[in-house]
């Protein structure tokens, strides 16, 4: 019970830290001023396809998380009771995920 507990724990505080991380970090370094643009030259809009998407990371974690979900539902042995836990542990860990992308949106 105690190892479920700490695992859990540790799954969820994993999914926070990375939630503090990215949003913490800036998108992109600051890149150096263009040096002398003409004023002549109008600068096209960026369209929404141009636009970086919106935590990667967080994405691809998500991404990685499903797959390993799915892996392990279909593993050939229950290992003791263990793959439940972690199937619940990776359960817990995608909704901190999808929590950390809503709350990006709100």
């Amino acid at each position: 019970m105690k190892v479920k507990i700490l695992s859990l724990s540790a799954l969820v505080i994993f999914a926070l830290a990375l939630c503090l991380f990215v949003t913490s970090t800036p998108a992109s370094p600051k890149a150096p001023a263009p040096a002398a643009v003409p004023a002549a030259a109008p600068q096209p809009a960026a369209t929404p396809a141009a636009l970086p998407e919106p935590h990667p990371e967080i994405r691809e974690a998500l991404g990685a998380m499903r797959r390993a979900k799915e892996h392990m539902q279909h593993a050939a042995h229950d290992f003791g009771g263990h793959r439940v836990e972690a199937i619940a542990a990776t359960d817990a860990a995608i909704r901190q995920l999808e929590l950390c992308l809503k709350f990006d949106k709100d």
